[in-house]
């Protein structure tokens, strides 16, 4: 093993090379940042997701940036014209993939070892873990971890052991980077009002999975200060409004029926007051990505609640979640994944959330459209969907016709659309197109 800075790491990789990265919050930001200012890249292939390092590295011409979930850096890239793409895919999915390609170069940001030699992987497993092994025992390829004391060491579960040894490091870069924080999101009148719908729907001991963004944080916020509780928590993210659950006594992860004690995640992504109380926290484990997202897995789960974002929906029941017009605006992550392993049992539940409309300049629109235009792209099919909720209420669409489906999402679209909504409807009864 070497030490190394940053600066002195850059030197490792060839003109022509690839490199493999986790998603986000462990990316190794002092290597990416002096990987900017190296210029004579030939064709370096990265592949990750969820770039939170902006460095100058991504707009060189010759390196070719893969991802497989777009954030804002990743959209200020493609709008500004550098060479990213976008890879369609279940976040489980990435594990076999990455191994397909097996990038020369794979790279994370970990705690540093301890007394043993271990680096704790921190606040990601993803599905990288494979690959940063693999990677660390060929010797035609190169692992390089990046430490410092501002990642908490965390702990896997079983098997998965969350962690590397200083053997299998062939480059140990010391920087002192800071993992990339994240705020909750503001919550307004409709994501308060969507936030209160969504509680009433979660029962005592339900194993619960959150996603990103306002109305997640505000149903975990309204769970800690409310008379429920012995929730537990699979969860492909871990974020604050889980840790405020935690910290209200509301979690004891007793009925869950597997991973049982503990709240089990593949990455966690929030502001320095999470990481600071992940820090050797053996209340949370970290699991790789196919496991933790594996729909089988999730179904196991006891009274299993998951709650994510969509875009939009149509009257089939069809969900947008990752697209606007066609064009990439975050990714697939675990999505569908959520919502098939609670499909896969009726007493368990998957709700997805939006409010009803949306501005475009003076203009308002419904997110709930009678039909989908060309060129829009489906995260979720229809027949995947299980409640819809928007400020105005639920629709339960498990087992609905279109005709019951279009009715009951028009009861929970904004009233100026409801109208429409209903007319489309009603033109699909019996299995007819609701388009004119």
């Amino acid at each position: 093993m070497r030490r190394a800075t940053p600066a002195e790491a850059v030197d490792l990789f060839r003109p022509t090379d690839s490199l493999g990265l986790p998603l986000g919050p462990a990316q190794p930001a002092g290597l990416l940042e002096a990987m900017g200012t190296r210029k004579d890249w030939e064709d370096l292939r990265v592949f990750g997701a969820l770039v939170t390092v902006l460095t100058e590295l991504f707009t060189h011409p010759n390196v070719h940036y893969l991802s497989g979930f777009f954030g804002p850096l990743e959209r200020l890239l493609r709008d500004s014209g550098a060479n990213v793409g976008f890879a369609p895919a279940d976040f489980r999915r990435f594990t076999p993939l990455l191994a397909s390609i097996a990038p020369r170069v794979m790279a994370t940001a970990a705690a540093p070892p301890d007394g043993d030699g271990y680096c704790s992987l921190s606040i990601h497993a993803g599905a990288n873990v494979d690959e940063h092994h693999a990677a660390g025992a060929d010797p035609d390829r190169v692992l390089v971890v990046e430490v410092n004391d501002n990642y908490p060491v965390t702990y896997g579960h079983g098997e998965h052991d969350h962690r590397i040894h200083l053997e299998e490091i062939d480059v140990l870069v010391e920087s002192e980077a800071s993992p990339y924080e994240l705020e909750d999101a503001p919550a307004g009148d409709a994501e308060q009002a969507i936030a209160r719908f969504v509680a009433e729907m979660i029962p005592d001991g339900a194993t619960l999975q959150t996603g990103i963004g306002a109305v997640p944080n505000v149903v975990a916020t309204m769970l800690a200060e409310g008379d429920g509780g012995d929730y537990g928590i699979h969860s492909e993210m871990f974020t604050n409004g889980l840790m405020r659950l935690h910290e209200a006594g509301k979690i004891t992860n007793a009925r869950k029926g597997q991973f049982e004690g503990v709240s089990v995640t593949t990455f966690a992504g929030g502001t320095r007051d999470l990481y600071d109380w992940l820090h050797e926290n053996s209340e949370v484990a970290f699991l790789p990505v196919d496991v933790v997202n594996s729909p089988e897995v999730i179904s196991k789960n006891g009274q299993m609640i998951s709650i994510n974002a969509a875009l939009a929906v149509d009257i089939h029941g069809q969900v947008v979640a990752d697209t606007r017009s066609g064009e990439q605006f975050s990714g697939i992550g675990g999505h569908e994944d959520f919502v098939a392993g609670a499909g896969l049992d009726l007493s368990d539940r998957s709700i997805l959330c939006l409010p009803s409309t949306y501005r475009a300049g003076e203009e308002v629109h419904s997110r709930i459209v009678p039909w989908f235009d060309a060129g829009t792209v489906i995260t979720t099919p229809r027949h995947q969907v299980d409640a819809i909720v928007t400020e105005y209420g639920v629709a339960e669409l498990q087992g609905l016709t279109v005709h019951q489906r279009g009715m009951a999402l028009a009861e929970i679209a904004h009233p100026d659309f409801r109208e429409d909504l209903a007319a489309a409807a009603g033109r699909a009864s019996g299995g007819r197109s609701p388009v004119i």
